[in-house]
């Protein structure tokens, strides 16, 4: 359901908005995603890892490439 609610928008800015999340989550200090040792899993690791996620950010992620090129 969030998936479709979020899907205009990841459509639109979706790659500039998971470039800062994912350097956001994977920064120094940052808690890791998956803690084996505590048996933790991050909600972050289920959003890196989704591909419905990917598959909405992709068309921002090719139309910011030809942008950045030409």
């Amino acid at each position: 359901m969030a998936a479709v609610v979020a899907s205009p928008v990841l459509l639109v800015a979706g790659a500039p908005l998971r470039s800062r999340y994912l350097r956001r989550i994977h920064r120094d200090g940052a808690p890791a995603l998956v803690d084996k040792e505590h048996g933790y899993v991050s909600v972050h690791y289920l959003v890196v890892t989704s591909t419905i996620v990917d598959r909405l950010c992709r068309p921002s992620q090719v139309l910011a490439a030809r942008v950045g090129r030409g």
